[in-house]
């Protein structure tokens, strides 16, 4: 078995007294499309920031493994670092409306991601952002590269920012919630768009959303964040099928079923907010929040395995029943 294009294990970062992501791990292999799921405020996007190496001054970063295409991305200098950002691995953002600096065009913004990472003249640069932003489905692209980015809608500006992330044939995209900001069909559109690129350029791509939905139409595999951990992960199917860990089963409550959700029933909720965790906590995060939760989980919790590649952090056995509940 190859080895997988980004393989992170134990990754911590914190930011003063606050652990803002707790040992988590997970992998993603060439040509995988990996989703990272969960609240607000539960470690996603500091996760994906982090591998970039693009977090807020002060926060401190460190992992057992964060290892890219071979690469110990821990020991690489910051030169080195900005080589592979926009080249090898490449990131949208989450916010289409301030991704793009508002003072250059299109164009110029597209085309110095290019030259600065493959060289070449400015002419072939524009000609290959005119071809990718034909590629993500923008009409007229070379009218498109003498634009500002105030000159365009959300939807086309997030398409923009696919097209430059692809510039230069990353071998890694992260997505940080690339639809949050954009209207039902829209997103639809940018969704079936990123599907069709990770098929036809054999990207791997992590993406990070909070949107059960998108990861049932186009993951391989989800990993389930909660207080800075990966609670649960497994392949797609399985864990739609079975999930184990509560907050899991919690998270899929909450998506209302069309045909099975009746007029004016309360939609599912789980009560309560992700907490705030310092360094040195001990125990099940979600404890204050599950239905299950009994005094053994204030101590050491147990990293158990379902079926094939499924994982969760939990001491409820795999197969748990609704009522189950241990002392």
């Amino acid at each position: 078995m190859s080895a997988p294009l980004l393989d992170i294990q134990g990754l911590r970062v914190e930011f003063g007294d606050t652990a803002a992501v707790r040992g988590a791990s997970f992998t993603v292999s060439r040509g995988e499309t990996h989703c990272v799921v969960g609240e607000s405020g539960c470690g996603k996007s500091v996760s994906a920031l982090a591998v970039m190496n693009l977090l807020a001054r002060g926060a401190r970063r460190s992992a057992d493994r964060l290892v890219f295409a071979g690469q110990d991305l821990l020991a690489l200098p910051e030169r080195r670092m900005a080589e592979l950002r926009g080249d090898r691995m490449a990131m949208i953002f989450q916010e289409p409306m301030t991704s793009l600096n508002p003072a250059y065009t299109v164009g110029s913004q597209m085309a110095e991601v290019y030259t600065r990472h493959r060289g070449g003249s400015r002419r072939a640069a524009l000609d290959r952002a005119a071809g990718l932003l034909a590629k993500v489905g923008i009409t007229a692209p070379g009218m498109r590269l003498g634009q500002f980015p105030h000159q365009l809608s959300g939807g086309l500006r997030q398409r923009v920012m696919i097209a430059m992330a692809l510039m230069c044939d990353p071998e890694l995209l992260i997505a940080d919630e690339p639809t949050t900001a954009l209207d039902v069909t829209v997103q639809a559109q940018i969704l079936r768009l990123l599907a069709e690129l990770q098929r036809d350029l054999g990207l791997a791509i992590l993406l990070i959303t909070h949107d059960l939905g998108i990861v049932a139409r186009i993951a391989q595999r989800v990993s389930v964040m909660y207080a800075g951990e990966v609670v649960e992960s497994a392949p797609t199917a399985a864990l739609f099928a079975d999930p184990s860990h509560p907050y899991t089963r919690g998270l899929l409550a909450c998506v209302p079923v069309p045909g099975k959700v009746k007029r004016e029933e309360a939609l599912g909720s789980i009560p309560g907010v992700v907490p705030r965790i310092q360094p040195g906590f001990e125990g099940c995060a979600f404890r204050d929040r599950c239905a299950h939760a009994a005094p053994v989980c204030a101590g050491p919790v147990p990293r158990q395995r379902g079926e094939g590649a499924h994982e969760f952090l939990c001491r409820l056995p795999p197969g748990w029943t609704a009522t189950e509940r241990a002392a």
